[in-house]
């Protein structure tokens, strides 16, 4: 089992930034890839992006590309999404999740990931 939290979460302005963390524990050994999604009342959940633990590459969604970083200080244990230049369309719960699996998967969908945070809010004010 992995057990994740998430912080960082709260209100941003308009054009702000902000970073979000996410602290694994358990058996973070064995997880291949911890993401961050996204989402809205009554949306499905959205990718935002995606960091892989085996040569620590990154993938992000089109809709972000360009603003929002993911990054980690301690490979399994801590992941980071910074997020810049925020609009309102950035306000949603915040998710992060990992996987066990072995990349063959696709890393898009909430379904390929075997644990999840709590989330948390981001608000951004226009």
């Amino acid at each position: 089992q992995v057990q994740l939290i998430e912080s960082g979460g709260g209100l941003v302005q308009a054009g702000g930034s902000l970073r979000l963390t996410c602290t694994a524990s358990g058996r973070t050994s064995s997880q291949y890839a911890m993401a961050w999604f996204r989402q809205t009342p009554g949306k499905e959940r959205q990718f935002v992006a995606r960091i892989r633990w085996s040569d620590k590459s990154t993938l992000d969604a089109a809709s972000v590309r360009g603003r929002v970083t993911i990054s980690s200080a301690e490979a399994k244990v801590t992941t980071y999404l910074r997020i810049n230049n925020m609009s309102p369309d950035d306000t949603a719960v915040y998710y992060c999740a990992s996987t066990e699996g072995d990349g063959s998967r696709s890393p898009y969908l909430p379904r390929n990931y075997d644990y999840w945070g709590q989330g948390t809010q981001v608000t951004v004010s226009s």
